[in-house]
């Protein structure tokens, strides 16, 4: 028992760094990363520009109210919300729902119809699945040729809904609930980038697609958008919310892993069995070994680990039980020079990290070789 208080079970993300790229709600997935054991390196690629300073929004609410729409699509609980609020805020407020009360109010998922009703209106439809293209489908079927239809935007791309709306005869009014802006102090994105290109992140989170092509296109005006792509094709695993967040990634090549369900907590989750099933796990002297970004579990106790001995030790893994010479070595260690006595200084770091000094072994005049158990070496020869 004193042993498991000193040596708690560690997350199945301990030993990982996340980056976070969401400026709403980021509070909230970081807290749920670093209770799973991530380190979480935070960097909005984006600032929500509050409703009530946005002219759009105050444009087109008074262009419903003056003309009512047949149908209102309602896209998400926050921005329906904060619609209502911005109309208060300008004396709008009652007109505006005294207007939605009469029209074809359709809302796109529960938590939508849980704003919708909190402000005292009731939805005509909700689709089970959650999906704009149910919404789409079902006003197509109705017919919308004529039809006055305003559509809740959200900061994302609605691909492909708009314009078949109005090529279906509608007259569309887009309702702009919040406006995507860059971020005011950028320094964090960019080094959130030089992270991405270092692979010192081991995975990468989007929750709306603004963001990930906020991040991408910032990368590109450093010069850094090819080592981004080829780092997140890679060795960093780029998780999206859902198949909407992920379209700027994809339009670049970039394939996803996404939730079943578009939420914080199932991204989180997945992030837990992706991660874990990544590392590299080998039998060495007699332990359980579990290569991770910035530690190292032996025998499922968190190791922390330096930047120059995970390169290291990553270097001696890709051949487990081969001997690596001291020359390949020195090549691993970022910014180590000529001066082999660099890998022998790391190399003692890292055993000290490890803790158990037994996993690496010197081979005298040649290099150092990780101690894999006999009965691997079979296994692991062509490493």
């Amino acid at each position: 028992m004193d042993d498991e208080q000193q040596h708690p079970e560690p997350g199945p993300l301990a030993g990982f760094t996340v980056g976070v790229t969401a400026a709403r709600r980021a509070e909230e997935l970081g807290a749920l990363l670093q209770r799973r054991g991530a380190v979480v390196l935070h960097a909005p690629a984006l600032r929500i520009v509050p409703l009530a300073d946005d002219g759009e929004l105050l444009t087109s609410t008074k262009e419903l109210i003056a003309q009512v729409p047949d149908v209102v699509v309602a896209t998400t609980a926050i921005g329906f919300r904060g619609w209502i609020e911005a109309a208060d805020g300008w004396g709008l407020g009652r007109p505006l729902l005294e207007r939605l009360r009469g029209v074809e109010l359709l809302a796109r998922g529960p938590k939508v119809k849980g704003a919708v009703r909190a402000a005292g209106l009731t939805e005509s439809w909700s689709p089970s699945s959650e999906s704009m293209a149910e919404v789409l489908d079902r006003l197509l079927e109705e017919g919308v040729d004529g039809r006055r239809i305003a559509v809740q935007l959200h900061g994302e791309p609605l691909p492909g809904f708009v314009e078949a709306l109005r090529a279906g005869g509608a007259e569309v009014v887009p309702v702009p609930v919040y406006r995507w802006m860059p971020p005011e102090d950028i320094g964090p994105v960019d080094r959130l980038l030089d992270a991405v290109a270092a692979r010192a992140v081991d995975a990468l989170t989007f929750t709306s697609a603004p963001a990930a092509a906020s991040l991408l296109s910032r990368a590109e005006e450093r010069g850094l958008l090819g080592e981004v792509l080829v780092a997140l094709g890679h060795d960093v695993l780029p998780a999206c919310v859902g198949p909407v967040t992920a379209l700027p990634l994809q339009a670049r090549g970039v394939d996803t892993v996404q939730p079943e369900r578009f939420r914080l907590g199932p991204l989180v989750q997945l992030l837990c069995q992706e991660l874990p099933a990544r590392a590299r796990a080998l039998p060495v002297a007699g332990h359980r070994v579990e290569i991770r970004g910035h530690a190292v579990l032996v025998d499922g106790e968190l190791k922390p680990v330096p930047p120059a001995g995970m390169s290291l030790l990553r270097a001696l893994a890709r051949r487990p039980g081969w001997v690596v010479a001291r020359a390949e070595l020195l090549r691993a260690l970022p910014g180590a020079g000529r001066d082999e006595h660099a890998v022998e200084t790391a190399m003692a770091r890292l055993r000290t990290a490890l803790g158990t000094p037994k996993l690496i072994q010197t081979v005298v005049k040649r290099g150092y070789r990780l101690a894999l158990d006999p009965a691997a070496d079979t296994k692991y020869a062509d490493g």
